[in-house]
């Protein structure tokens, strides 16, 4: 049995490339053992990281197929390198700490937070994106069916969850207390990043209910950064 195969029954798949590779170019002779190793080790480890980086990508379920490299780095529009570079870092994840992006409809909000979740993804970070209106169906779908404790455990383990259209319709008694529970089980401990049309100062409202308000905003409000997208659509423009 010749290496090759070897290497393919063992399922090193990233390895199996480079040896091929080393084969067809006859570098492989140019190479010590160490240094033959050295290579076919990180082929394997790179390979690994890409199938690791395209799963956690189709588990999150972003609307968008996003980069940070493609955001429009516009300081009028409330974006600069300056404040995304504190991002792309993703330091803020492991802090467990709260990003807001708020501004009208067109301004690349949920673009943008796209864009943060892929780039958590590349980093090895487990991220769950969800359009609000949707995933509140979801638990009200799952409290029928008797799965919405495992809905919110699996939301609870996303190192970073994100949280689009947030605010487009006032929640109801219970929406209030599942969007309470989902940010409860977050608090400094796990990253949130929350996009809306609506400026912070209006989220109040959208509770209809002053003491699960206040609780909601003491947990995401006060100890959060802030973007404030501003200027025309951009689907307009386009």
């Amino acid at each position: 049995m010749n290496i090759e195969t070897q290497l393919r029954q063992l399922r090193l798949h990233g390895m199996t490339r480079s040896w091929t590779a080393l084969n067809e170019t006859r570098k492989l002779h140019e190479l010590t053992l160490s240094e033959g190793m050295q290579v076919l080790l990180q082929a394997e480890a790179d390979d690994r990281d890409g199938k690791r980086f395209e799963r956690l990508q189709l588990n999150a379920n972003f609307r968008y197929k996003a980069s940070i490299e493609e955001l429009n780095m516009d300081s009028k529009r409330g974006l600069d390198k300056a404040t995304v570079g504190i991002f792309t870092t993703g330091d803020y994840i492991p802090k467990g700490e709260a990003i807001l992006v708020c501004g009208s409809t067109g301004t690349g909000k949920s673009f943008l937070v796209s864009a943060l979740g892929h780039q958590a993804c590349a980093q090895g970070y487990r991220v769950a994106y969800f359009n609000v209106q949707k995933l509140l169906l979801k638990t009200k779908m799952s409290r029928i069916d008797g799965s919405v404790h495992k809905l919110f455990e699996k939301i609870s383990k996303a190192d970073l969850l994100i949280l689009d259209d947030f605010g487009l319709t006032h929640f109801e008694q219970q929406q209030r207390m599942d969007m309470l529970e989902i940010i409860e089980d977050r608090h400094a401990k796990k990253a949130t990043i929350i996009a809306s049309q609506l400026p912070v100062e209006k989220w109040w409202d959208i509770f209809g209910d002053s003491t699960l308000a206040d609780a909601f905003l003491d947990r995401m409000v006060h100890t959060s950064y802030r973007i404030e997208l501003k200027g025309e659509s951009l689907r307009k423009k386009r």
